[in-house]
């Protein structure tokens, strides 16, 4: 166990993780030049597009050290996006140290920061790492002075390095060998392995990725999971290169991989702690805080016969997310489906993609949501994420929000705009502090349900991709809340239906109506979009109808008898209205879920 050591590669968003990951790599040998990729351990096709990192990846590297020992370097790389903070902190929970990276251009982050916390809260050895020194730009000085002021680590262990152009690679190996502290355990003691991820193989069925922590396994052991109690003979055990490497046993402190015919994906749960069934270990391992969603939205199949197809795409996702919760669900509008729960919108999105390239299905999504707190008059609480179960307006006795405390770090130039935008968004409690002449960090507490509307993207916006953001729920906050129909030919959409705060809801109505009225074609009768909150209308635009020049014959003669076809015309329209139902089309409920700069 001397010879191995675990660790983590933490980062805001695009401060070179993946590439720094690509140097280790490359520098330890596992992969020839002529197979070598960049972004080799970003392994689906939407995180190469996107140049972020979405899951967390294994690697074991051998390395031999200055000393002349060898070492096996087990990185488990990871996200640097706020919405996949939960990856971050299972991929923690398996480790002993970190390299904690840092653009030399941009300094530090607010991702970095909120990092930092979660690695010290697992008590892990954090090693300083600036990033990017042959930038032109890069001020190397400016982020040793934020190591010491913000960070509160002690500048002098920092170490400098491109991950781009390779150089400093070498010192980071050796940092990493000499500093982080080798895994503590007993080969010993009864099996405790802690699950920190799984994939679903379609031929060997689910493959757990584990951190063995006490005890080791073999091929032909009986395991048992301890939150299900599941028991299954193993079949396989090895260790990650580029490509599963099959071996004869996993020990204490090794990370690896194993394949026990788990065909039942529900058995698997990720933070479980697996153990022999014949000999198990005390307890549970402590790993993971149960993360709770923050975003809700329904998805539907486009065609209802795709529901059991999408039922089993979710069963396979909900393995490879731990994060991402779901319940049936159904709409009169788009049918049977299923509410899901989501850590922002970037996650919401990430998963409407995944679900579409890697199973291969046509979906819809509702408008997003929040959990809301409504006390009733009766004295009970309830939780409310789900348009469809707004309570009666007559019972509720207060109606409340849950609030963020959002950090943003920007430019000073940028200062007014940003504030501009969270007054915008309902932001109070303002607070400013200047990390350094030219750059602030500012703070204000806002609601939730303004910041997963299109918060994010207008913030890039204004403080041109310089800012950084991360957020923190701090409570629930009484707040006039409404709920918003959508009304088509005086028929209500539920599926277009949402909570809002009722400042919020006359522009977001007229909005959904303009939407609608962009998509859903033209019919022989008028239709009415409608915006209202419960009998009141406070949005309406018109859809006008085909119309067949009925006094075309009439070459002449008396106004009358032209008046009399358009009345006879009136009549048989008005009658169509009353009977005739709308085209929806499918479209039509996607524009109204987009944003407004959309």
């Amino acid at each position: 166990m001397n010879s191995i050591r675990n660790f983590s590669i933490i980062a805001h968003i695009d401060h070179g993780k993946s590439t720094l990951a690509d140097r280790l790599i490359e520098y330890s040998g596992v992969i020839d030049q002529r197979n070598f990729k960049d972004q080799i351990l970003d392994s689906m096709d939407i995180e190469r597009e996107r140049g972020i990192t979405i899951k967390s990846q294994a690697i074991t590297l051998p390395y031999r050290a200055r000393d002349g020992r060898t070492y096996v370097l087990n990185l488990i790389d990871t996200p640097g996006h706020v919405d996949f903070s939960y990856e971050v902190s299972r991929s923690l929970a398996s480790c002993e140290g970190v390299l904690l990276l840092i653009d030399a251009s941009q300094g530090v982050q607010a991702q970095t920061i909120a990092n930092l916390y979660l690695a010290m809260e697992n008590n892990l050895e954090v090693i300083p790492v600036i990033n990017k020194i042959d930038l032109i730009s890069a001020d190397v000085e400016r982020v040793i002075e934020q190591i010491d002021s913000e960070l509160g680590l002690d500048p002098v262990t920092h170490l400098k390095c491109s991950a781009k152009e390779g150089i400093g690679i070498e010192d980071i190996l050796e940092a990493i060998v000499e500093r982080i502290p080798p895994p503590r355990g007993s080969v010993d003691l009864p099996l405790a392995a802690l699950i920190f991820d799984a994939k679903y193989d379609v031929y060997r069925g689910t493959v757990i990725h584990c951190r063995i922590f006490n005890g080791s396994v073999a091929a032909g052991d009986v395991i048992r999971f301890m939150s299900s109690g599941a028991s299954y003979k193993v079949e396989e055990v090895g260790r990650f290169l580029l490509a599963r490497e099959k071996r004869d046993r996993l020990s204490a402190g090794e990370v690896g991989y194993i394949i026990a015919g788990v065909k039942t994906i529900s058995d698997v749960r990720i933070g479980d702690t697996m153990t022999h069934q014949d000999i198990p270990c005390e307890g549970p391992l402590p790993g993971f805080k149960d993360v709770k969603p923050v975003v809700f939205s329904s998805i539907y199949p486009v065609s209802s016969e795709d529901y059991e197809d999408l039922a089993e795409a979710l069963e396979k996702y909900k393995l490879n997310d731990a994060s991402f919760i779901y319940q049936k669900d159904s709409s009169v509008a788009l049918g049977q489906g299923f509410r899901c729960g989501f850590l922002g919108l970037l996650h919401l999105d990430i998963v409407q993609e995944r679900l579409e390239r890697e199973y291969d299905l046509s979906i819809i999504l509702s408008v997003p949501s929040v959990r809301y707190r409504f006390t009733l008059k009766d004295g009970r609480s309830v939780f409310i994420d789900n348009p469809a179960f707004y309570p009666d307006p007559v019972s509720i006795l207060k109606a409340e929000e849950p609030y963020i405390r959002a950090s943003m770090m920007l430019p000073e130039r940028y200062l007014g705009s940003v504030m501009k935008l969270c007054m915008e968004k309902r932001g109070v409690n303002s607070s400013l502090n200047y990390s350094s002449p030219t750059r602030a960090e500012l703070n204000y507490e806002m609601p939730l349900a303004e910041v997963i509307y299109d918060f994010y993207d207008r913030f890039k916006t204004v403080t041109q991709g310089y800012g950084s953001f991360d957020y923190d729920i701090i409570d629930y906050r009484e707040g006039s809340l409404v709920l918003l129909d959508i009304l088509v030919n005086g028929e209500k959409v539920d599926a277009l239906s949402q909570i809002v705060h009722r400042d919020r809801a006359r522009s977001r109505a007229l909005l959904a109506c303009e939407r609608l009225k962009d998509e859903i074609p033209r019919h022989m009768f008028k239709i009415a979009i409608q915006g209202a909150i419960g009998g009141d209308i406070i949005a309406r635009t018109t859809i006008s109808p085909f119309r067949k020049d009925v006094t075309a014959k009439c070459y002449g003669g008396d106004i009358t008898r032209k008046r009399k076809l358009l009345e006879k015309q009136k009549k048989g329209k008005k009658r169509m209205k009353m009977v005739g139902n709308v085209i929806i089309p499918q479209s039509a409920f996607l524009s109204v879920l987009k944003t407004e700069n959309e």
